[in-house]
Order: structure tokens, then sequence, then C-alpha cells
């Protein structure tokens, strides 16, 4: 039910936190992985970490998300040189932490094109590829940003929130196809991204530990096993969902 054997993933931004933990769980699954992100030599790093866990079958292919011929062009080299593809996440994406009356409108775009219009690109381009294997599982990652609002997320927040709708549309049109879309939505987990949010925002990390009921951050390993169950046949009548994976701390009201 679990078992990724013979099918392809893409997960963008693989390179580095949640995504790797993500692209680890796959492989270890079974999967062949494609790490699709910008920096290429930490994404042969990632390679190499994922292919230490999995069955070696990881490769990376420099992308930008941002960009639809890019896009285009990762979906093509991945049919091409695996034959296949059956799983995307849609896990890159960046924040700019400040109020709405600080930030640009280039920092506007910038945050919206990489969270929310690269979802949008990618399962695009994923779905013709899907169709033809008939079927396939796309799972985008949101945020606990998705439901809540914070002073200086406003668009992260606007980005993660449009995610989770976006997703439902997909789940609708592409059902179908036999194509299931869902949402993860991370909690507080322990990243690139927020060591830096830890450093902006006073308190940040006490707050985390208070109000999550399980008392500690999450770590990107905390995502294999939801990539997992999303990506596999175990999930077969599960679309449109939007799955918080938070410790808890989205319960607290």
């Amino acid at each position: 039910m679990f078992d990724l054997k013979g099918r392809v993933a893409i997960v963008t931004g693989g390179n580095g936190g949640i995504g790797l933990g993500m692209a680890k769980g796959l492989a270890v699954a079974g999967a062949s992985v494609v790490v699709a992100a910008r920096n290429s030599d930490k994404s042969r790093a990632a390679v190499d970490a994922i292919n230490q866990v999995g069955a070696g079958r990881a490769r990376a292919i420099e992308v930008d998300v941002a960009d639809e011929a890019s896009v285009n062009g990762l979906i093509d080299e991945t049919v091409k040189s695996c034959g296949r593809l059956d799983v995307l996440v849609n896990n890159a994406g960046i924040n700019i932490r400040k109020p709405p009356d600080q930030l640009t409108l280039a920092e506007w775009r910038e945050v919206l094109d990489t969270n929310l219009t690269s979802a949008y690109l990618c399962s695009h381009a994923a779905y013709p590829a899907m169709k033809k294997a008939g079927g396939g599982k796309i799972i985008n990652i949101g945020s606990m940003m998705s439901i809540f609002g914070a002073s200086f997320t406003p668009a992260y927040a606007a980005s993660k929130g449009g995610i989770v709708q976006f997703t439902r549309s997909c789940a609708c049109a592409w059902a179908k196809d036999h194509i299931q879309v869902n949402a993860v939505l991370p909690g507080w987990i322990d990243t690139e991204l927020t060591v830096r949010a830890r450093q902006q925002v006073e308190g940040l990390h006490e707050n985390v530990l208070r109000r999550t009921p399980a008392a500690r951050w999450g770590v990107p390993d905390d995502f294999r096993g939801i990539a997992v169950f999303l990506a596999s046949p175990a999930s077969d009548f599960v679309t449109g969902t939007a799955i918080p994976v938070d410790g808890g701390y989205s319960i607290q009201g």
C-alpha cells in the first residue's frame, strides 16, 4: 500500500529543509527522486543524502520554478530520462518578513511567483505526463499561514492561502484522471528559513514551544511519512485536503 517502487517523483526545492525530508521519505519507499532547484551544488549534496537512504536513484535537475520554459524543461527532461512522472511535490518557497506597509511590489511579486505561481506552472506542465501514466499524485506545500495571519507575512500568507484553494481546484478538475491533489500545512519547522525568522521575530522560539502541544519545533524528517502516504496508493481516495503537520500548533485556537 505504501510501496513506491517504479514511481518517479519530482520535489521542487528538494535540496533542503522540508523538501529534502520529503524526498528522503519517497526514496526510502522506493521512488526515483528528481531534486529540482536552482542551487546546483546544494542539489548535488542533497542527491548524495537521498541516495544514502534510498535505492540510489536520485538525481538533480536545475530549474527556475517561476519561469515557464524552465519548468517545462524540467518535466520534459524527467520524463525523457526516467520514462514517466507519478508524483510532484510543489515545495519551493521563500518568505520576506515585512509588514504590508513596508513590502514593495517587487517583493510581493517575488514571493507570489516563487510560492504560488510555481505550483501552477509545475502542475500544469506535469498534468499531461500524469494523465498518460494513468494517474498521479500532486502534493502542494502550504503553511500554517494558509489558515492564520501574521503582521510580518502578508505576501507569504497570501501565497500559502492561495495554495490551498489551488489544491482544491486541481483536485476537482483532475479526479477523473485519477490524479489526487493534496496540500500539507507545515507548522514551525527547524529549517534555514526559520533560523532567520528566529533572528527577526523576538520571542518566537519560546512562543512556539509554549503553544505547540508536542513542545518542540518540527524537523524535516517529520515530513517523510506524510510524503509517502500522499504519494502512495494508500491515499487514492484522499484528494483536495489540507493536512497540518505542526505538532498540534493549529489546534490551540
